[in-house]
C-alpha cells in the first residue's frame, strides 16, 4: 500500500509572527517628545553687526605742516606703541629751511635796530615814537620765528613720536615719499578707544540707552566679550540709513577690523520660556504651541516676545497643567491624535512579552524576509514515519 504523504503549507506573514502588529491605540498618531511649561524670564536684545574701529575721539593724525620728505617709517601700521615712541622721520624741503633762517636773520636785524634807536634817544638823536616803532619791529620778528618753529621749521630733520600709547592705525606714507604742507604722515589710535560701531532700525532706538550692557561675538568664532553701549546717534548714517551705535569693551579684547555680532539688552520680558522647536509658524506668520489635552494635540496661539537658539520666550493662554509638544510639533495639528516617546516603548515592551505573537525563529520586532513569506517549511512526521518536506511524495 502506498502510501502518499503531500503537506503543501503556505505560511503568511502574519501567521509566522514575524512583527507585531501596531496597538489599536496607536494607529494614526503622531509621536511627540513633550516638556511641563514654565514660566520665566528673557532678557530683550536688539541684535546688530559691525566691526572694531578707533573711536573718533581717540586718534591722532600726525602731520607736518612744512613741505618735505620721509626719511623713515619705524613703527608700521598694526604696531602697539608707548607714549614718545618714534613713527615717522622726517626732513624738510630746502625752501622750508630758508624760510625760518630768514626769520631768524630777520629777528636778529629788529634787535639790532632796536639797540642802536635805544642809544639815538638817549643822545637825543631820536624820538620815543621811533625806539617804539623799533620795539615793535623785534616783537613782529620773533612771533613770525616762533611761528615757523611751531609748524616745524626750526630743523632739518623732524621725528614724530606717538602722543599717547595705543596703537598705529594707518600710515599713508613710504620712505622716500615727497608730501605737502598737513598731509598725513600716521594715525594712533589711543589704548582702550577702539569700539564696535553698529547699525540699528531707528524704529528700535527709543529702546536704546547709554550704559546698556551687551554681548559681543566674533563671526570668527571664540569667547564672547561684555561691554556696554557708549553712544547712541542722534541722526541717520546717509549711506546704511541705519543708527550708528558705539560700544565700548575692554582694552584689548578685540582687535581693530574684527567683524562682530552685538545683542544689547534693552530690559527683560516675563512669560513662558518654552523650548524653539516647540514654537511653530504657520503659513500667515502666526506663532503657535501645542498641548495634549485628552490625548490630542490643541494649537495655543501666542506672542514671541523673545527669540533664542535655544529658549523662546512666549505669551499667551497656555495652560500650565498640560504638557507641550516639541519634538513633533511641526507634525501634528489642532485636534490630531498624538502619543508621546515613552508610550511607543511601553508598547514595544508589552509586545516582546507575548511569544505567542512571534515566530520562534526571529528576534523581537524583526520582519520575516519576502522570499521567505511563501517557504515550506519542513515537518517532523509521527515517530514512525520518514521526516519529508511539504511538496515531496513517497511511493
Amino acid at each position: 500500500m502506498k502510501r502518499v504523504a503531500t503537506i503543501l503549507l503556505a505560511l503568511p506573514l502574519a501567521a509566522c509572527g514575524a512583527g507585531e502588529p501596531a496597538d489599536e491605540g496607536a494607529r494614526g498618531t503622531a509621536l511627540v517628545s513633550t516638556v511641563a511649561p514654565q514660566q520665566g524670564s528673557l532678557p530683550r536684545v536688539i541684535e546688530a553687526y559691525g566691526q572694531a574701529v578707533p573711536a573718533a575721539n581717540g586718534t591722532v593724525t600726525l602731520s607736518v605742516q612744512q613741505p618735505g620728505q620721509v626719511v623713515a617709517v619705524p613703527a608700521v601700521a598694526g604696531t602697539t606703541v608707548a607714549a614718545g615712541q618714534p613713527i615717522v622721520i622726517f626732513a624738510l624741503a630746502p625752501a622750508a629751511r630758508s624760510a625760518w633762517q630768514q626769520a631768524a636773520s630777520a629777528v636778529k636785524a629788529a634787535e639790532s635796530q632796536r639797540e642802536t634807536t635805544a642809544r639815538l634817544v638817549t643822545q637825543q638823536l631820536a624820538t620815543r615814537d621811533q625806539l617804539v616803532q623799533a620795539e615793535k619791529a623785534v616783537i613782529d620778528a620773533r612771533v613770525a620765528l616762533d611761528a615757523l618753529a611751531k609748524e616745524g621749521a626750526g630743523a632739518a630733520t623732524m621725528t614724530l613720536r606717538a602722543p599717547f600709547a595705543g596703537v598705529v592705525s594707518t600710515v599713508p606714507v613710504a620712505p622716500g615719499d615727497r608730501t605737502q604742507p598737513g598731509q598725513a604722515l600716521a594715525t594712533v589710535a589711543r589704548a582702550g578707544a577702539l569700539i564696535v560701531t553698529v547699525g540699528v532700525d531707528p524704529a528700535r532706538r527709543g529702546d536704546l540707552r547709554v550704559g546698556a550692557p551687551v554681548t559681543l561675538t566674533r563671526l570668527e568664532g571664540g569667547a564672547s566679550v561684555t561691554g556696554h553701549v557708549q553712544r547712541v546717534d542722534a541722526i541717520l548714517n546717509p549711506r546704511t540709513r541705519q543708527i550708528d551705535v558705539d560700544i565700548a569693551y575692554p582694552a584689548g579684547a578685540i582687535l581693530s577690523g574684527e567683524a562682530m555680532k552685538v545683542a544689547i539688552e534693552t530690559g527683560t520680558a516675563q512669560g513662558w520660556r518654552v523650548p524653539h522647536r516647540a514654537v511653530v509658524i504657520d503659513a500667515d506668520g502666526k506663532a503657535n504651541v501645542f498641548q495634549i489635552v485628552g490625548g490630542k494635540a490643541k494649537a495655543v496661539p501666542v506672542t514671541i516676545a523673545v527669540a533664542r537658539s535655544d529658549d523662546d520666550l512666549v505669551t499667551g493662554a497656555i495652560d500650565p497643567h498640560a504638557r507641550l509638544i516639541v519634538d513633533g510639533a511641526y507634525q501634528v495639528g489642532d485636534g490630531d491624535a498624538v502619543r508621546v516617546g515613552a508610550d511607543r516603548h511601553a508598547a514595544a515592551s508589552r509586545g516582546t512579552g507575548s511569544a505567542a505573537r512571534r515566530h520562534p525563529g526571529l528576534e523581537p520586532g524583526s520582519i520575516m524576509p519576502q522570499a521567505r513569506r511563501q517557504e515550506v517549511l519542513a515537518l517532523r512526521l509521527p515517530p514512525d514515519g520518514p521526516r519529508l518536506k511539504a511538496g515531496a511524495t513517497e511511493e
